[in-house]
Formats: structure tokens, C-alpha cells, sequence
């Protein structure tokens, strides 16, 4: 167990706070903010409990130099709002400085403010002693909360932590608790559900999760490499040509391990990659040579449904289709439904599933819905997230 911000004495002191703050902008303007709302139990409580909160995060990818598109200033507005009190921006395109020291050490109790982006200078990625020395020198403890950025090593997430106590927040809390739990300690009967385009991309999650769950669900892009595994005509569909023979291979140890997996029975073809192409639904041995898989076809959705129904515990990560696409959305959104209805403790692995369930509006539904794309794979994958190795055992 790793201890958070309710394991120590907060009033009086710096908390320097590492939030997932990357969120979509359109002309300056924050598209959705479902990153800042998910950190405000953590800043609320530290600012309740008499912290003085200093803010980190990045945004975009601006490459180690200051560039006005991807400044923190709206994210600093947005949070002032949220939480009906002002955000202090320290603006410094060199993150940290004299002026942004002397705010630091000016905050009172209960006072919030935000940092330039930290990805502003070249040292956060390469996780630079320099950089992270001077982040730590703004506070009297670290806490991570940015889930998103867990599997990264960078100053900001990792680094400090050399220099300062180390907890985590709420965030981080409960995505090592139900991703922990679904790996280590499931109900059962537990399924998990993989999608997406590339086999190569989720092998290493396969494998781990085939000593783990009762049954593996296939969808997505993928599927098409363990049919042509299989030996079977995949029109023009998506194949991760270097990972045919270890798809082959996934099927074996799955049989060997008990673990009953499932590959769609008849897909929705296309002729070409679009919405409004000409399409139809094929069963798996009869998919045309000049067509391309796109979705699940109705029976898979059923038998994907029913498995999903009978679960006691669900992990999914990636979608059936391509979903962005009204007429390949269908598979998707049956999984989708299919969770939402069911009893099973239900966890979305972030990234394209976790935009899925909130584009049908069914989010709300599911137990939980992971902030970290990335480092929800590599947590399901067993490895050991930077971020979190960091954060100090109770």
C-alpha cells in the first residue's frame, strides 16, 4: 500500500502537486476538462486541511521550449472556476524562478497556484536532477497524481521525489486500487476485453492477462491478424504483418492456460476506410479480398455481450471498430452497452475506450474509468509505473 495525502500533516506546509492537466484546446479554449475535474478531490482536500499548493503539469508536446499554444494559463482560469477561488499562474516560460519562488513562499494556507508547463523545458522529459531540484525546492512534500504520466520517468513525476517526501492523491489512489485489484485479486468469472489496431501494441498485456482472467475477448484491428494466423482471407483489413506467428501462438498458450478467447465470428466489411462506403457483414471464413474489416459483426456483438453479462469482473481496453464512424460504431457500443448493464465491477482502460463509453454517454455506468491510456497498459502489462514506484509504502 502507498501512502497518500491523509497519511501525513499538510497545514502549513507546500504541497507540490503533479496533475494530468494535458487537455484538448481549440483556439485557446479548453474542449474538455474531464482531466482538471478528476484532480479536484486531491487539491480540494489538501486546500481544506490548510496546504499551500503549488500545481505541475504538462500540456502537448512542445518539445523542451516555451511555445504560447500550449501554455497552463487556461487550465489555471478553468480551475479558478471550479474550485471558486483564485488560481495564482506563475507564468515563467522557465517554469521556475525567482519570481515564481517568491510566489511559492508568499502562498498561505488554504492559497493554490499553478506552474507554467513543465514540458517547457528540455530537462522534465530527460528527467533532469537540475530541473526536478528546482521543482522540489518549491515544496516540503510531493504528490503525485497524474496517473496519465505514471509509466513516464520525467522530473516532474519522479524526479522530485529524490528531494522530497513523496504520497500519492486520490486519482492515483484509486486507479492502483481497481486496476490492482482486477489484476491480482478479480471476481470471477473475470473477462478482459482487448481491441485496437495492432496485435504488437498489446502482446505483452495478452500475456499477462492469459495467467490472470477465465476468458480474453479480441476485437478491433486486431483480430484480423489472428485470422490471418489462422489461415484465413482478410481482404484488405489491417494486419500487423510482424506478429502473425506470435498471434498464432497467443492462441496456443490461451488453450494451454484454460482460458477460453474469443475472436469475432463475422465482422463488418468495407470497400474502402470512410463512413459512407459501401459495406456488409461477412462470417470470419468468408471475408472478401477486396474488402476490409471495419467492425464486429451482430453475432460477435451478441456472444462479446453475453461473456461481458455473465463477468464478475471486466477490464476493456480498446474498441470493437472504428468506432469514430457512425456505420462501424455499432460493435462498440454493444460492448459498451453490455457493461453499462451488467454487475460486474467494470474498468475502462483508458484512451480510445474510455472516449467510446463517453461518446455513447454511458460513462457514469461503469466502475471505473482509467485517466492513463498508456499507463493503464503497462500496469495491466505487471510492469512497474516510475510514478508510482516512487510514491513512499505505508
Amino acid at each position: 500500500m502507498k501512502k497518500t495525502v491523509r497519511d501525513i500533516e499538510v497545514k502549513g506546509k507546500r504541497a507540490l502537486v503533479r496533475c494530468d492537466f494535458n487537455v484538448p484546446l481549440k483556439d485557446g479554449v479548453i474542449t474538455d476538462d474531464i482531466r482538471i475535474v478528476s484532480a479536484l478531490p486531491t487539491i480540494r482536500y489538501l486546500m481544506e486541511n490548510g496546504a499551500r499548493v503549488i500545481l505541475m503539469s504538462h500540456l502537448g508536446r512542445p518539445d523542451g521550449e516555451p511555445k504560447k499554444e500550449f501554455t497552463l494559463a487556461p487550465v489555471a482560469e478553468r480551475l479558478s472556476r471550479l474550485l471558486g477561488t483564485e488560481v495564482k499562474f506563475a507564468g515563467s516560460d522557465n517554469v521556475v524562478d525567482d519570481k515564481v519562488r517568491e510566489a511559492a513562499s508568499e502562498l498561505k494556507d488554504g492559497e493554490v497556484m499553478l506552474l507554467e508547463n513543465v514540458r517547457f523545458r528540455k530537462e522534465e522529459t530527460k528527467n533532469g536532477a537540475d530541473f526536478a531540484k528546482e521543482l522540489a525546492q518549491l515544496g516540503d512534500f510531493f504528490v503525485n497524481d497524474a496517473f496519465g504520466t505514471a509509466h513516464r520517468a520525467h522530473a516532474s513525476t519522479a524526479g522530485v521525489a529524490d528531494y522530497l517526501p513523496a504520497v500519492s492523491g486520490f486519482l492515483i489512489e484509486k486507479e492502483v486500487e481497481f486496476l490492482g485489484n482486477a489484476v491480482e485479486n478479480p471476481k470471477r468469472p473475470f473477462v478482459a476485453i482487448m481491441g485496437g489496431a495492432k496485435v504488437g501494441d498489446k502482446i505483452p498485456v495478452i500475456e499477462n492477462l492469459l495467467k490472470k482472467v477465465d476468458t480474453l475477448i479480441i476485437g478491433g484491428g486486431m483480430a484480423y491478424t489472428f485470422f490471418k494466423s489462422q489461415g484465413l482471407e482478410i481482404g484488405t483489413s489491417i494486419l500487423d504483418k510482424d506478429n502473425v506467428e506470435l498471434a498464432a501462438e497467443l492462441l496456443k498458450k490461451a488453450e494451454a492456460a484454460g482460458v477460453k478467447m474469443l475472436l469475432p465470428v463475422d465482422c463488418v466489411c468495407g470497400k474502402e476506410f470512410k463512413n459512407d462506403t459501401e459495406y456488409a457483414v461477412y462470417s470470419k471464413d468468408n471475408i472478401p479480398a477486396d474488402m476490409m474489416g471495419l467492425d464486429i459483426g451482430p453475432k460477435t456483438a451478441e456472444l462479446y455481450r453475453q461473456a461481458a453479462s455473465d463477468a464478475a469482473t471486466v477490464v476493456w481496453n480498446g474498441p470493437m471498430g472504428v468506432f469514430e464512424m457512425p456505420n462501424f460504431a455499432k460493435g462498440t457500443k454493444a460492448v459498451a452497452e453490455a457493461l453499462a448493464e451488467s454487475d460486474a465491477v467494470t474498468i475502462i482502460g483508458g484512451g480510445d475506450s474510455a472516449a467510446a463509453v463517453e461518446q455513447f454517454g454511458l460513462a457514469d455506468k461503469m466502475t471505473h474509468i482509467s485517466t492513463g491510456g498508456g499507463a493503464s497498459l503497462e500496469f495491466l502489462e505487471g510492469k512497474t509505473l516510475p510514478g508510482i514506484a516512487v510514491i513512499e509504502d505505508k
